[in-house]
């Protein structure tokens, strides 16, 4: 399980239009990286929307937003491109970034078991550090509660 000042795992994914990002990219600038279960699924669309609003306040603090989730490249285009979201969005159908960073559980909804997203964010600093790690995270509040911790 990754921990507060650990290194923060190197990834590179493709985003919706196929190009590669890697983590590296964005070196001496903070990364709020979150990871969410489904795209144009209730939950995940009202956290990317509010991302997405929330989106200038950010870019001041020079702070960098990147989903992750196990969608596919066209998937996540057509959720970025439908709510009109400013911030990157990676695919990683392998999950080997998602199991990278522990977010790839065993969850359970009425009554049965399989394995999953948890819905998770890391604040990443400018030298590649994990300096903040939010699990289990509750959409109502989280962005507030994310940018509250940038400042």
């Amino acid at each position: 399980m990754l921990a507060v000042g650990d290194k923060a795992p190197l990834f590179t994914l493709p985003d919706g239009n196929g190009k590669n990002v890697s983590l590296t990219d964005y070196a001496g600038k903070k990364v709020v990286l979150y990871f969410y279960p489904k795209d144009m699924t209730s939950g995940c669309t009202t956290e990317a929307c509010e991302f997405r609003d929330a989106h200038p306040d950010f870019a001041k603090l020079n702070v960098v937003i990147l989903g992750v989730s196990a969608d596919s490249v066209s998937s996540h285009k057509k959720f970025s491109d439908k709510y009109d979201l400013p911030f990157t969005l990676l695919s990683d159908e392998t999950k080997e970034t998602i199991q990278a960073y522990g977010v790839w559980v065993e969850k359970s909804m009425y009554g049965r078991k399989y394995m999953g997203i948890e819905r998770s964010t890391f604040i990443i600093d400018e030298s590649g550090k994990i300096q903040k790690i939010f699990l289990k995270v509750k959409v109502n509040g989280h962005i507030e509660e994310v940018r509250n911790s940038l400042l």
